[in-house]
């Protein structure tokens, strides 16, 4: 016995083991007395089965990424390798011979210097450790907190925290030692050295470049150089910054914005002269509005004079613009009549006033007086030949 788990031990040095319990923890609302069930995350390394949990809210990405940190950090540095099993905020496109690894997961994998191995379908021995170390913390740990109401997740991993001590000192009943002493005295010094810098959790997307040479995260706009305009590129965002890349290469960064609806331009992303960009210019949306009608090219007029750079408009005038591909033109006609005699010339105002049959209610002498509409910064048509 104590020969097989010498080789045991040898053999699954340097790995952690990571999983989900299938039981929950609840956490009640101190205001409303809802109960909201928290996930329970369980890491058990190899050799000496020394174990780490926690609550939190979810499995999705951001959560599960910040479990490896601190599980990294609980174990004081980083195994070789770490097999979770297929969930999806690890592995993208799970397979036997080639798992496709999530984005961000892969990532963080790669500042802590770690492989990540998924464990394989149909192969039981794979997940058997982790499968072990969640059975032992819903027993020892849960089975312990089912009397307890926790009004936070705070203080909930507070209390998982106190009893992983116990777990991990608890001797073992067949083997001399326990969890904790057997990681010390022969885990420990095999593990890497943590990074200097504790990863910061990125969001990764696909988007395509606007018109305006803009990408939207979140209902705020970011600039890349014009000449991407249209393109496919990788968008990387963080709570503090915004790196757009196209190819691999890294073609704009941004301080990250909350302020909905707004656009971060960088002024040498911008087209000589205000020139048009993919064929998109002033002029070109102000004809096209004219031919619709006078109150539609005061929309656009308004819209493309109201912002540092006519280019920041460019989305919402074709978004105004195509509406009439939908309604019709004398519908949009009519709709941003509306829009100008209350004084809401956007694009959702506009939109939503066809969608809900606005425009076809009676119009007031008012109505037909409302051009123009004024702006601070409106432009004349003259401005754009």
């Amino acid at each position: 016995m104590g020969a097989q788990h010498e080789v045991g031990q040898h053999a699954n040095k340097r790995k952690l083991f990571v999983d989900y319990s299938g039981d929950k923890i609840a956490i009640i609302n101190a205001q409303t007395g809802e109960i909201r069930e928290a996930e329970l995350f369980v890491a058990v390394l190899g050799a000496s089965n020394y174990t780490y949990a926690e609550a939190t809210w979810t499995q999705q990405s951001s959560d599960w990424i910040g479990s490896h940190i601190r599980t990294f950090e609980f174990m004081g540095g980083c195994p070789e390798i770490v097999t979770p099993d297929n969930l999806k905020s690890g592995v993208h496109k799970p397979s036997f011979y080639d798992p496709i690894i999530n984005r961000t997961y892969g990532e963080m994998a790669s500042h802590y210097s770690v492989a990540v191995i998924p464990a394989r379908s149909k192969k039981p021995r794979d997940k058997a450790k982790v499968e072990q170390g969640v059975l032992l913390v819903q027993r020892y740990i849960l089975a312990r907190l089912r009397k307890h109401r926790f009004f936070s997740l705070t203080e909930a991993n507070s209390a998982i925290a106190t009893l992983l001590v116990d777990l991990n000192n608890k001797a073992f009943k067949k083997l001399p030692g326990s969890r904790r002493s057997t990681f010390d005295d022969f885990e420990r010094s095999s593990l890497k050295a943590l990074p200097s810098q504790r990863y910061q959790y990125a969001d990764w997307k696909v988007a395509r470049v606007g018109p305006d040479y803009h990408v939207d995260i979140d209902v705020h706009y970011y600039s890349v150089p014009h000449r991407f305009a249209r393109q496919q590129v990788d968008v990387r965002y963080t709570n503090g910054t915004v790196e757009i890349f196209h190819r691999g290469t890294r073609i704009a960064a941004h301080a990250r914005s909350t302020r909905r609806g707004h656009h971060s331009t960088v002024n040498a992303h911008m087209p000589p002269h205000h020139q048009e960009v993919s064929g998109w210019g002033p002029q070109r949306l102000y004809d096209w509005a004219i031919r619709i009608g006078p109150h539609t090219a005061a929309v656009i007029q308004h819209l493309l004079g109201g912002r540092q750079h006519p280019q920041q408009a460019y989305r919402a005038c074709l978004g105004v613009l195509r509406l009439g591909k939908d309604h019709g033109n004398a519908r949009l006609e009519a709709a941003c009549c509306r829009a100008i005699d209350l004084k809401a010339p956007s694009y959702r105002f506009i939109s939503s006033t066809l969608k809900n049959g606005l425009d076809q209610s009676p119009q007031t002498e008012a109505d037909q007086a409302s051009l123009p509409l004024t702006h601070p910064n409106v432009r004349g048509p003259d401005y754009y030949h």
